[in-house]
């Protein structure tokens, strides 16, 4: 039955998912009565337990969790350091073989997987088997691209006669993982899978909210036949992420959060004895246009979706929309009146758009923000609490404000979108490209010199033009590289993408002067 199901993306949302609902209703029962009471163990974690609940309704315990000593971390870090030494000596096929039993261990976990991820995030049910379907392509795609290039190995100039030279990349050690919250198995997998790969070896910190996403993670390792050691989970919060990235044993992190964690660790990073890698992902402002030449229709929904799909919790979520003046209020309409489709509940149920905020915090944040709006804009739609559930539930806002108000300029990671009227895309662009985010991008309109100009002047690493499924989301591994530019990433180059893998390794030159 699985086989036939039809594959969840970001971007197919006209396929008829019905057998995938169907799939899941028989099994929610049985996920809830038979998933949700274990007590959680794991080598690395001997201190206190904690209970997660979900933000579905908090009457819901997800599990009993142990945290992660600093002791518990050292020795995590320390076993990965002597599991590094034979595994990166580990031949290309050796770790081929091992992608390949990895993704087929993803693939027999799927919707386990993708209902953890529902339960624990508040995600709607086609999101989280998207995010699922996500884990197989990253191992699937990273495999071949590792095998495309023959590990990045290759031959360099000869320089005098009877003597080669080759290029190789080699592992840098220990990577520290550290992952956040929103997509816990997407985001994690692709950074494990970059380090992993690539001949190195992993402590991994997920969010302290999404242990039970992180553990079923682990256990899909183990069913892959990882050598022990190659890769260690520890669980807790600033404490356990602190002494990963203060750690002398580790030789590079991969991050995915905040800007202001991110720099953080960049400067802590580049303040040791020798600089350390710092692979990040830091989130975005990710603006779309909608100039007068733009189908409207298609704008509103694909903005929208951007906007309030998984609660506006993604780094790539459209917050800013700017519109040419001469279509600002045929397209708010238009918003407005697709918003109003997007059903907000429990998001067990098969009808719900949208679920929960994730936690206490983020309500608190959302609240204030549509109250500033209120007192310094106008709010065109919702923002208002949905009484009768027990969570965190809310419609989305769309509010229009100023080009230097807080909300135009800030993340904000909440289904809030800001409404921008301008004179022209030119003008729009200019005011877009003026934050300190770069991550991604959209714009609407059957003017291909609009497009163009578009393509050759937005400050993103992640373009897209005309998509109804996502102005700004819906980046898939091998399809399109998710890369952050200026404040939103560190190194210029994007995960899901071919420049990805090589930024695990450092160069090394093999020169060799063979008999005459």
């Amino acid at each position: 039955m699985l086989g036939s199901l039809p594959r969840v993306t970001y971007s197919n949302t006209g396929t008829d998912f019905s057998g995938v609902h169907d799939r899941l209703d028989q099994m929610i029962p049985d996920f809830e009565a038979k998933g949700l009471v274990r007590i959680w163990t794991t080598e690395f974690a001997s201190g206190p337990s904690y209970s997660v609940v979900s933000p579905i309704d908090r009457a819901l315990v997800l599990g009993e969790f142990p945290t992660s000593t600093v002791s518990d971390v050292q020795a995590a870090i320390a076993t990965a350091s002597a599991a590094g030494r034979e595994w990166s000596a580990r031949s290309l096929a050796e770790r081929l073989d091992f992608a390949s039993r990895w993704a087929q261990a993803l693939g027999a976990e799927k919707y386990n997987l993708a209902l953890a991820a529902l339960y624990e995030i508040g995600k709607s049910r086609l999101e989280a088997v998207g995010e699922a379907e996500e884990c197989i392509d990253i191992v699937a795609y990273y495999r071949r691209e590792i095998e495309l290039r023959n590990g990045y190995t290759q031959p360099m100039n000869e320089l005098v006669k009877n003597e080669t030279t080759r290029s190789v990349l080699r592992p840098y050690g220990v990577f520290g993982v550290i992952s956040p919250f929103n997509f816990p198995l997407a985001l994690s997998i692709n950074m494990i899978c970059g380090a992993l790969l690539t001949g190195n070896t992993v402590v991994y910190k997920p969010s302290r909210g999404c242990a039970l996403t992180g553990l079923m993670l682990a256990e899909t390792l183990k069913a892959a036949g990882l050598p022990r050691g190659v890769f260690n989970i520890v669980i807790g919060g600033r404490v356990v992420g602190e002494t990963i990235v203060n750690s002398a044993g580790v030789d590079g992190i991969a991050f995915t959060g905040s800007y202001e964690t991110g720099m953080g660790i960049l400067r802590q990073l580049v303040a040791q004895d020798h600089a350390k890698p710092l692979i990040a992902d830091m989130g975005g402002k990710n603006p779309a246009y909608v100039t007068r030449n733009a189908e409207i229709v298609v704008a509103a929904e694909g903005v929208a979706r951007s906007a309030f799909g998984l609660q506006g919790q993604k780094c790539s979520a459209c917050s800013v929309v700017y519109v040419d003046r001469l279509v600002k209020d045929t397209f708010v309409s238009a918003i407005e009146g697709f918003a109003a489709t997007l059903r907000v509940g429990d998001p067990r149920g098969r009808e719900h758009f949208m679920g929960p905020l994730y936690d206490d915090q983020s309500a608190a944040r959302f609240v204030s923000a549509v109250e500033e709006a209120r007192s310094r804009g106008k709010v065109h739609f919702g923002g208002n609490r949905v009484d009768g559930l027990p969570g965190n539930y809310f419609t989305p806002a769309i509010a229009e404000l100023g080009a230097q108000d807080r909300l135009t300029k800030d993340e904000l990671f909440m289904p809030f979108l800001v409404v921008r009227p301008v004179d022209d895309l030119q003008a729009g662009i200019e005011e877009g490209n003026a934050v300190n985010y770069g991550l991604s991008a959209g714009v609407y309109s059957r003017d291909q010199a609009e497009i163009d100009y578009f393509m050759a002047h937005a400050e993103a690493g992640v373009l897209y033009a005309n998509r109804s499924s996502g102005a700004t989301t819906g980046a898939w591994p091998g399809s399109q590289p998710f890369c952050g530019w200026k404040g939103s990433g560190a190194t210029g180059k994007g995960g899901l993408g071919p420049h990805y893998l090589p930024q695990f390794t450092r160069e090394q030159s093999h020169t060799v002067m063979h008999k005459r």
